[in-house]
């Protein structure tokens, strides 16, 4: 009998392949996005299941839905790179962004030069 986690990594993997192939997807930019979704979810160790569920969605999304400005905006030119790098850094710069928008002081900005 084949373990739980095996099981639903094989069906997720069909269902993104089988949406690959439905018209007006972007195949190379979806499988692209899980891939790099994926990388970060494995590597994401220290997190509880439920958060990396979480991870995982929102890259998917991120990633497939920011491919194509990023082949647009950078010299990346297929959407599956581009697609998996979304994915795999949208978590990450997010996460930091927001650790340091938590230590700004907004005072001081504006206090600054009196």
């Amino acid at each position: 009998m084949a373990e739980p986690s095996t099981t639903t990594t094989a069906v997720v993997t069909a269902g993104i392949g089988f949406a690959s192939m439905a018209p007006g997807i972007d195949g190379n930019a979806l499988i692209g996005a899980f891939a790099g979704a994926a990388l970060l979810v494995v590597s994401s160790k220290d997190l509880g299941l439920g958060k990396r569920f979480a991870y995982l969605v929102i890259s998917i999304a991120i990633g497939y839905l920011g491919a194509p400005d990023l082949v647009k905006l950078t010299p990346i030119t297929s959407t599956g790179v581009a697609g998996f790098f979304g994915a795999a850094l949208a978590i990450t710069v997010t996460l930091q962004l927001m650790e340091r928008i938590k230590t700004v002081d907004l005072l001081g900005i504006f206090t600054k030069g009196k």
